[in-house]
């Protein structure tokens, strides 16, 4: 493709700019792609596929007519990829290079940047992903994400407890796209951080520059978002940001350690937007799983392990990836000390009192607090007289789970659960049992929910908190 003219080029983007509007013309055109007319051609460079599909799906008829303005009825448009595109200083990979102004602004909140985090931290890659059931879903969303961010999945939503892989599919997911995609303009971060950037801006005045930011991203990538509950101006903001990405068609991934409808304290629009994406659920690693991770990880350490000893370390720790690395850790430590290969009896010394640590004490109160937080019922409803079902159902549930994760008698569950007997207690266990053996459903949250998942989401609240 021979360069355009300055005047050609200039009338291309008057007439395009008259047709898309001045902030489609900035965040697709100018400074991200050639154009040039050449005979009854108007021709539109860009550098990648995805970026074709994208520009001819969305812009079409705007070029279509731009064609016909400039060449006459005639006219026709070429969208093609010219790797040139993405090689020309002219044509930078990100938005913040072609607008100065942004850029200078963007610095100095250097955590939102698509390329400063590659610089401070090791961002985990999809191929080291370890696949199996429980996750295998979350990572065929993850791969379709990456294939065409924001043509077939707007919006990703991945939940589930801590330390199950959901931030390594989010960074797997980075890594990825900016490989694939390097015109696109992709932001990793956590809620925590669009809270604090938010807060600044608002300190500082400078709303209208975060909103440029954040609203001109190709692909946002947000970890856990439930820090947003009840911090009702944060959820405004990224509400109003989420709708503006949405009808952009631009790519949002979330996780979270709870289904949207569980995030209580969260506004309603935002939980219906969320829900309205694909919401997968991380179960915690199977065993098979499990051993395959412990296999992978111990492959990278310098020390010598016996395949018992893997296996041994895969039985005993069962909760979260985060266990398996610190139970190597230990083992490589111990090497590293003896140069001695490490089989299952060292094993299973070396790791009694990291064994012991990993198991949670569930006490009453951690109960207490698990089921009002997902019933969104203060402490005082739960133990009180009332038997409606909003409240009844709950103070079964949690009086179940006491009885089956503490090692509190009868009677005093009953008495913290509002002063009732013992034969209460032993009704509410037979009760969750019931409804447990027959998949009986419970509201919570709004929304209707079979008891068994609302047992496992309240286990996995207590025992990986």
């Amino acid at each position: 493709m021979q360069p355009a003219s300055p005047k050609d080029h200039d009338a291309i983007l008057e007439a395009l700019r008259e047709r898309v509007g001045e902030a489609n013309l900035q965040n697709w055109f100018e400074g991200r792609c050639k154009l040039e007319l050449s005979g009854e051609e108007l021709r539109v460079g860009v550098a990648s596929p995805f970026l074709q599909e994208w520009m001819k799906r969305k812009f079409r008829g705007p070029l279509q007519t731009t064609a016909e303005l400039l060449l006459g009825p005639s006219g026709r448009v070429r969208v093609e990829v010219d790797a040139r595109v993405a090689d020309d200083p002219a044509a930078p990979a990100s938005r913040d290079d072609a607008r100065p102004s942004q850029a200078r602004a963007a610095s100095a909140h250097s955590e939102v940047s698509a390329v400063a985090p590659r610089r401070r931290r090791h961002f985990s890659e999809l191929g080291d992903f370890v696949v199996g059931d429980g996750n295998r879903l979350a990572w065929t969303a993850a791969g379709r994400v990456c294939d065409g961010p924001g043509s077939s999945i707007n919006l990703l939503y991945l939940h589930g407890g801590v330390g199950i892989g959901k931030t390594h599919l989010l960074e797997g997911i980075y890594q990825q796209v900016r490989r694939l995609y390097p015109a696109l303009q992709v932001t990793y971060l956590t809620a925590e951080s669009f809270t604090n950037i938010f807060t600044q801006a608002l300190r500082e005045h400078s709303l209208p520059s975060f909103r440029q930011k954040f609203r001109n991203i190709d692909v946002l990538l947000i970890d856990d978002i439930d820090f947003l509950d009840s911090k009702k101006a944060t959820q405004e903001e990224f509400l109003h940001t989420l709708k503006q990405l949405e009808s952009q068609g631009r790519q949002v991934v979330m996780t979270a350690d709870r289904h949207p409808r569980m995030l209580t304290k969260l506004s309603e629009e935002l939980t219906s937007r969320f829900v309205a994406g694909l919401v997968c659920r991380i179960e915690p690693p199977d065993f098979e799983t499990r051993r395959e991770i412990v296999g992978c990880l111990a492959a990278r350490l310098p020390a010598d392990f016996t395949s018992d000893a893997l296996t041994f370390v895969a039985r005993r720790f069962r909760h979260s990836v985060r266990e398996l690395v610190g139970a190597l850790n230990c083992l490589q430590n111990w090497y590293t000390l003896s140069r001695r290969r490490i089989g299952v009896t060292v094993a299973r010394k070396v790791l009694s009192e990291l064994e012991r640590d990993c198991i949670r004490i569930v006490g009453l109160s951690d109960i207490e607090k698990a089921v009002c937080a997902m019933f969104g019922l203060k402490s005082d409803e739960l133990k009180s007289s009332r038997r409606t079902h909003r409240v009844a159902q709950p103070r079964m549930l949690a009086m179940f789970l006491a009885r089956k994760h503490t090692q509190a008698a009868y009677s005093e569950i009953g008495d913290y659960f509002g002063g009732r007997n013992h034969s209460t207690v032993i009704s509410a266990e037979r009760k969750v049992r019931d409804w447990l053996d027959g998949d009986s459903e419970i509201t919570a949250s709004g929304t209707s929910w079979s008891v068994s998942e609302v047992v496992e989401s309240l286990e996995q609240t207590l025992l990986l908190a």
